[in-house]
């Protein structure tokens, strides 16, 4: 694998030199691109000894081949080892001013963390806000240990050991690789009339999250979407994006999809039932048509999915309930899980404010045996803890 291994400006960095002799040892080719204040710490010859190939601060050397872009894009993995309170902001911030933060702006591919600090900038509020906005957008957070801090101190902010970040970094980075994921997001719209339709609240989030976290850790993605907020669908060179608007639309398509995937995941919220007939032209309250609609049921395009499942495919389902309790909840994911024939079902509790429109959600996802896994916080967090189930599912 190709990785870029980012040092910054604290006195951890002389335990990142073991962290690039062990993934060269690894078989892994290596480039490592320190900041200035990383050199005052360890010099550019260690860098160059250890990693055999030549290492720069600056985005104005080897200016033909734009390396400032090129070792981003190159890369199937970025880790950033001590990562220091500042070059979290920085990246929060999406602030590019030397040849490492130009390397994570450039990258898609999956990026990995070791933060290093006194335990008080680990604690501030600015801090933790940019900690939750870098895990929002998939960065993966290693540590830091609680432990001995430089001067005497101690407390969390202790990078952790270079054989702890190669174990996290290296067995979800690609664990999904070969594998073919067919997933679906968003809402369905079932019209009424040229204007008016019947619809959910779902923004596609989760099923974005879902996508992308397959594509970085791997998988060959193709995402079906029906209605999605703006923003939501995800940029990356292994995800390809198809549309769908009715729940008929969204079945054509993820049967067609789901021919050639190793995984199908149904997120899409679709509609139960869709107007018997809609109109050509706008219905109109002077005609007195809008004071009864008559229903018809969808297909279960997931139950379906199942039922047509080839050989060692896995199928997997999502439930939204509003459950009295949570004994309720797991239930009904249990009979849902079986009504449909899926492997897992994914079942979360929504509401007025929870579940739908929000950049967290909480999780249970259930097998044949019960509960199998668990998952709270950003959608990006719970989609990795779905993508964990399946691959200790394979």
């Amino acid at each position: 694998m190709n990785i870029v291994v980012g040092v910054t400006g604290g006195i951890a960095a002389y335990k990142s030199v073991q962290l690039v002799r062990l993934l060269i040892k690894a078989g892994h080719d290596v480039t490592v691109v320190p900041t200035e204040d990383a050199l005052r710490f360890v010099g550019l010859p260690t860098w160059e000894a250890i990693s055999r190939h030549p290492v720069t601060t600056s985005v104005h050397e080897d200016v033909a081949r734009v390396r400032h872009v090129a070792l981003g894009q190159s890369a199937e993995l970025v880790i950033v080892a001590p990562a220091t309170a500042n070059t979290i902001a920085k990246m929060a911030a999406g602030l590019a001013d030397d040849l490492l933060g130009t390397t994570l702006l450039a990258t898609t591919a999956p990026v990995a963390i070791a933060p290093a600090m006194h335990t008080e900038m680990w604690r501030h509020p600015s801090t933790r806000a940019n900690i939750a906005t870098l895990r929002e957008r998939g960065v993966q957070i290693i540590g830091p240990g609680d432990g001995e801090l430089t001067g005497g101190d101690s407390g969390p902010g202790r990078m952790l050991e270079p054989e702890e970040i190669l174990d996290a970094v290296l067995t979800r980075a690609q664990d999904l690789a070969g594998i073919r994921v067919t997933v679906s997001t968003g809402g369905t719209r079932e019209p009424l009339d040229p204007v008016r339709y019947l619809g959910n609240r779902s923004s596609g989030r989760q099923g974005a999250a879902l996508a992308l976290a397959a594509a970085e850790r791997g998988a060959d993605v193709e995402l079906v979407a029906a209605h999605v907020d703006e923003g939501v669908l995800p940029r990356h060179p292994r995800v390809r994006v198809r549309r769908a608007g009715t729940a008929a639309e969204l079945g054509e398509a993820m049967r067609a999809a789901a021919d050639s995937a190793d995984v199908v995941v149904m997120a899409a919220a679709v509609a139960d039932y869709r107007p018997a007939e809609t109109a050509e032209r706008k219905l109109t309250k002077e005609a007195g048509v809008l004071t009864r609609i008559d229903l018809v049921e969808n297909e279960d395009i997931v139950a379906g999915l199942a039922a047509r499942r080839r050989a060692g495919q896995t199928i997997v389902a999502f439930a939204a309930e509003t459950p009295e309790s949570e004994s309720e909840l797991l239930d009904r994911a249990r009979r849902k899980r079986e009504r449909k024939g899926v492997d897992l079902l994914v079942v979360n509790e929504v509401g007025w404010e929870r579940g739908f429109e929000s950049g967290e959600n909480a999780v249970q996802i259930v097998g044949e045996a019960g509960v199998v896994g668990a998952a709270s916080g950003t959608k990006r967090q719970v989609a990795d803890a779905i993508w964990d189930a399946v691959a200790g599912f394979r």
